[in-house]
């Protein structure tokens, strides 16, 4: 049988820093990103695509509120904006990861799944607000969105402005995980859970409700991999490895990293929350729950064998 790689895409894979979120320049960086996955594939993976939706559900939140300030059409809970965000992008990815591999002579079929993923209803997260989602702001523009929206906005680690952030309750199960394993080990490349999943929970009666928030996509993607079995887990940022002391004159690269010793460099503080954190985080789950490892590291660096931070149990 061959291995099975979850490869979890930052947001940054479609929309970088710098750019305004046309849909072309999204489906140039969406080609960018997937030629990357040629190397696994011919390394004899599997694979399924994870995303983030950090920039574009924001967006989506824009837009819902200039339609109903300017037209009063009615807007939509985040949930369903979540959902917006994985069609659009689902098809971005798959549309572009076809067009690589027809130039690659690979033969592979691409889907994307609509993804629920189970949250806990009483999460304390719901309480404290923490994941960024949509552009950067300058302080003064965050202010007035937050007085305007009743938003809430926090700044970033590294500098680079203000960004709104909401809940982000922790990930219990992804829902369709048997299928998504079964199509995968036939060999088609499946996308799913993008931008964490959609956040649902179970009503007492059994059925299914989506609440106001957005999953961090990298701890949606260990649940996932760790479900379905996966060998590898590659989790894709903006750098090429994990740094302690980051940005400092002391800053260190790691080229490989124990479990212990990242729980170790998490709890001093090493890994904010709103940037290594969650990508740490999820490694740590996935390498103790399966035994197998976990790679952070950036796009392009999938073709060097000796790129990124492995972490291991």
């Amino acid at each position: 049988m061959k291995k099975l790689a979850v490869v979890a895409f930052g947001g940054n894979a479609l929309l970088r820093g710098n750019q305004i979120g046309y849909a072309k320049e999204q489906e140039a960086n969406a080609y960018d990103t997937t030629k990357n996955l040629i190397n696994l594939l011919e390394d004899g993976f599997n694979l399924v695509i994870t995303h983030g939706n950090g920039p574009q559900v924001g967006n989506i939140l824009l837009q819902h509120e200039a339609g109903h300030s300017v037209y009063k059409i009615p807007k939509f809970p985040l949930d369903v904006c979540v959902a917006e965000s994985q069609g659009s992008i689902g098809y971005m990815l798959e549309k572009q990861l076809r067009n690589v591999l027809k130039e690659h002579k690979i033969n592979r079929n691409v889907v994307t799944f609509i993804t629920e993923v189970v949250v806990d209803k009483n999460d304390p997260a719901f309480q404290n607000p923490t994941k960024p989602v949509g552009p950067f702001y300058l302080k003064e523009e965050a202010d007035l969105l937050a007085k305007a929206n009743n938003w809430i906005f926090k700044e970033d680690p590294r500098k680079r402005g203000w960004r709104r952030v909401v809940p982000s309750p922790k990930p219990f199960d992804v829902m369709n995980k048997e299928l998504i394993k079964e199509l995968v080990e036939e060999g088609n490349i499946v996308i799913a859970v993008g931008g964490g999943g959609i956040p649902v929970f179970y009503n007492e009666n059994g059925t299914i409700e989506g609440v106001e928030a957005v999953i961090d996509k990298d701890l949606a993607s260990a649940v996932l991999a760790r479900e379905i079995g996966a060998n590898a887990f590659f989790i894709l940022t903006d750098v090429a490895k994990v740094c302690i002391n980051f940005n400092k004159p002391n800053q260190q690269e790691l080229d490989k990293l124990h479990v212990d010793e990242a729980k170790k460099y998490y709890s001093e503080g090493q890994f904010p929350d709103g940037s290594m954190g969650p990508k740490v985080l999820a490694a740590i789950s996935f390498c103790e729950s399966s035994g197998n490892i976990a790679i952070i590291t950036e796009a392009s660096q999938l073709n060097n064998k000796n790129a990124g931070t492995i972490i291991y149990k």
